[in-house]
């Protein structure tokens, strides 16, 4: 469903433009759900799409991860400069992104069109599917998921003000950037099962240091989390692709979609137990999310090579690989 990319996320984006522009706040959890059913639209075949451009490359579905890293870093400096005067009526200035992301995926839409009428994508990979291991991967990306999504709910409220809080969130969504690209050079030397068990212990270390280290140094520790929690972030994908051969865009798209997701799940009930107590205690049992995730990761098998996405569609050929790469 290639339609999927630019209708995704210019749904995505129309949901948060609408979403300063409602009186009351049930309408502002409709727009906020309106966007997020495009994102949720958008994951799966996009995760099908880069795994096709990037041949299964851990590091490819590495940089494809970091887009969207950058546009959340991106994403506090921007939604402040528009709500700057504390007009909020000016949220509709937030859909030029997703015009601008629905206009680049076009061309992809346009590629996949042909190649599908070339007998691209007719046949089902080979391969059986490891359900077992993907159940276990994917409640492993849950509690990531928790831990990242209270980091980023609550960081901005530990103290200094709105500009201090969004420097935190920049600096939370730019070492995910980094994490991302990390994680696929590292799983290419070290495989991804090993890079994403060691990955979730240093991530509680440093989680710990957000939660109780005081002054600036908690922004070196709110950098190191992040990089550390994405680290294993595009591997997971990778991981859920391999483990269910046959179900690439679905394995993507559940694999992407806990990532971003799931967490927001627990964000309602941290948010009550910083009323009962306190902020700095409601956030302490992010520190043992990552460690339930290596729980999970402890007999994730490493699946062997990635299958070449080339064998599994009829007619898909070098000369597509290289234009679909530079179409992305």
């Amino acid at each position: 469903m290639p339609w999927l990319l630019p209708a995704g996320t210019l749904l995505g984006g129309v949901g948060i433009a609408l979403s300063g522009l409602g009186g009351s706040y049930a309408l502002t959890l409709v727009c906020v759900a309106l966007s997020g059913l495009g994102v949720a639209a958008y994951h799966p075949e996009s995760a099908r799409v880069a795994h096709i451009a990037g041949q299964g490359s851990h590091r490819a579905m590495g940089w494809f991860s970091t887009g969207g890293t950058i546009g959340f870093a991106l994403a506090p400096l921007m939604v402040s400069a528009v709500v700057a005067s504390g007009a909020l009526s000016r949220t509709p200035l937030l859909v030029l992104p997703a015009l601008a992301g629905a206009m680049l995926c076009l061309p992809v839409v346009r590629d996949l069109r042909q190649w599908q009428a070339d007998g691209a994508g007719t046949s089902v990979p080979a391969g059986s599917d490891d359900i077992a291991s993907f159940v276990k991967l994917s409640l492993a990306v849950v509690f990531r998921s928790i831990a990242f999504a209270g980091l980023s709910t609550f960081v901005a409220l530990l103290g200094g003000g709105a500009a201090v809080g969004t420097a935190a969130l920049t600096v939370l969504y730019g070492g995910s950037a980094i994490g991302s690209v990390l994680g696929g050079f590292l799983a290419s030397r070290w495989h991804r099962v090993p890079v994403s068990r060691w990955s979730y212990p240093i991530s509680s270390v440093t989680i710990a240091g957000v939660v109780w280290v005081p002054g600036p140094a908690v922004y070196l520790f709110v950098a190191l989390a992040s990089v550390s929690l994405y680290v294993p972030f595009s591997l997971q994908v990778t991981l859920g692709q391999d483990y269910l051969p046959s179900r690439p865009g679905t394995a993507g798209g559940i694999t992407l979609g806990l990532s971003v997701s799931a967490g927001g799940l627990a964000s309602p009930v941290i948010g009550g137990l910083a009323d009962a107590t306190s902020l700095r205690t409601a956030l302490v049992p992010l520190v043992l999310m990552p460690l339930l995730s290596r729980m999970f990761f402890r007999d994730l098998p490493e699946p062997a090579a990635p299958p070449d996405p080339r064998q599994h569609h009829v007619g898909f050929d070098k000369r597509h690989v290289i234009a679909h790469r530079r179409t992305i």
